[in-house]
């Protein structure tokens, strides 16, 4: 079954919720006005009363007449104001200095994966995304540790970086993503041995503040995308909550990649 990732076209249940807000906000307003020219004594400059009585009446007409036009503006307006925030989000997610990266570190199309260590969609999604840069060489996967999934997840996520900061991600990534079972701090070092990593460089920068802004700065993107699980991708500026099948995801490749001319 396809999807349409596209958030320029689906509207979030948040954003119905503004809609519905402001399309009573506006009629409330309207109606209020028309009462306030005949019954309130309020007078506008330049309107005579008895024009007052005929504008109130207008109004009143044309919102049960065209109650399409005032839904349509405010749809338009929360369509407008939601590009707005997800261009924003995108702007927060694209600040990846110091993430984890896999394939293609100089790839004209950028993927961010949303990841954690422990969840076991993300795991079964890994065979996936290694077909995807096996077949798509321009793609730089931008691997965002969010761990979501308690302590154990932090501390992966934290070590991740940490092994980025050594250039051996990849190697480090394969071991912990196809690690069965919930990951720990045992599981984390037998991750770094096979990666070869400097074991005391890698558990001083676990512990650093650098890695520490690095994961609240991917907390802040994911909010600021309204991602609150994993796995999430974001494909140029398509979003795609939860986990998807080779073809799907090769599917938005192609139309961004088409999209970049």
């Amino acid at each position: 079954m396809s999807h349409n990732y596209s958030a320029d076209i689906v509207l979030s249940h948040a954003a119905v919720i503004k809609i519905t807000k402001k399309m009573r906000l506006c009629i409330f307003l309207l109606v209020a006005l028309s009462v306030l020219l005949t019954s309130s004594g309020l007078a506008i400059a330049g309107v005579e009363k008895s024009d007052q009585a005929k504008i109130r009446q207008v109004i009143e007409q044309y919102i049960k007449d065209n109650p399409e036009v005032l839904r349509d503006a405010l749809i338009g307006l929360a369509k407008k104001e939601e590009r707005a925030s997800i261009s924003a989000g995108l702007a927060k997610v694209r600040l990846d200095i110091g993430d984890p990266v896999m394939g293609n570190v100089d790839g004209s199309l950028v993927i961010y994966e949303f990841s954690d260590y422990n969840c076991g969609y993300c795991k079964r999604m890994f065979p996936s995304i290694q077909q995807i840069l096996a077949k798509n060489n321009d793609i730089r996967l931008v691997v965002k540790e969010f761990p979501i999934l308690g302590q154990s997840s932090l501390t992966a996520a934290r070590a991740g970086v940490a092994a980025q900061k050594q250039g051996k991600f990849p190697a480090f990534h394969k071991e912990m993503i196809t690690y069965r079972g919930q990951v720990s701090d045992d599981s984390i070092m037998a991750a770094a041995r096979i990666a070869r990593l400097d074991l005391e460089q890698f558990r001083e920068d676990i512990a650093s503040p650098a890695i520490s802004a690095i994961i609240d700065r991917t907390r802040a993107g994911a909010a600021a995308l309204g991602i609150n699980g994993t796995p999430a991708l974001v494909v140029g500026e398509t979003i795609i909550p939860g986990a998807v099948s080779v073809e799907e995801l090769q599917n938005v490749i192609d139309l961004e990649r088409a999209k970049q001319g």
